[in-house]
């Protein structure tokens, strides 16, 4: 083979690379249009009031914004209800206003202070608020009624960490090693305990 026709076939496989990502991505985009007019064809068969499948088209901020302020409302205006403080502790967790999450997860835990969930969402938003004490305690007292749990139990490791307990934050890692040795979290834990002594 010469050089030319080496080159020429190189020049060749390049230009059909080419045109096949060129065609591909064309093709995708059409298939991607057609299920979005066919989603949008399917929501005419929907029960009234349901969501647009397959965008935020159909989303107006302002009405979600209002939503989110009614639930608020609600749960401040009826702090018996505990579906309603643990509904707008979600949404105060999710703009990352944790002091105001675990004010509504502290009303709800007063109705239901045995609820294993609320225990441990009291821990995590805690830990996140950066409440080390509250968090251990929530965590301690949600691994007492679930002691294998696993997220309860890493969040305790970080808190443990966290707050440079190194003897309690062994022995959190060492249970979480024995429960689930393959938990993607106990080598930065263990490097984080290293750290510490």
């Amino acid at each position: 083979m010469t050089r030319e026709s080496v080159l020429f076939a190189i020049i060749g496989l390049l230009l059909g690379f080419i045109i096949g990502f060129m065609w591909a991505g064309a093709r995708s985009q059409r298939e991607g249009f057609s299920a979005n007019a066919l989603a949008t064809q399917q929501g005419q068969n929907l029960p009234p009031n349901h969501p647009p499948i397959g965008s935020d088209a159909g989303t107006d901020p302002q009405q979600t914004m209002e939503q989110v302020q009614a639930t608020i409302k609600k749960a401040r205006s009826d702090p018996k209800d505990f579906d309603a403080q643990i509904l707008a502790a979600k949404l105060e967790y999710q703009i990352r206003q944790y002091d105001q999450a675990i004010q509504f997860l502290s009303t709800a835990n007063q109705l239901r202070p045995d609820n294993f969930d609320l225990l441990a969402m009291l821990g995590e938003a805690n830990m996140d608020a950066g409440h080390w004490e509250e968090a251990e305690k929530w965590y301690r007292r949600a691994l007492v009624k679930k002691p294998d749990d696993m997220p309860a139990l890493d969040g305790l490791c970080n808190v443990l960490l966290s707050k440079g307990d190194r003897k309690a934050a062994e022995d959190a890692i060492n249970k979480l090693a024995k429960i689930d040795p393959n938990n993607e979290d106990l080598s930065q834990f263990r490097n984080r305990l290293a750290a510490l002594k």
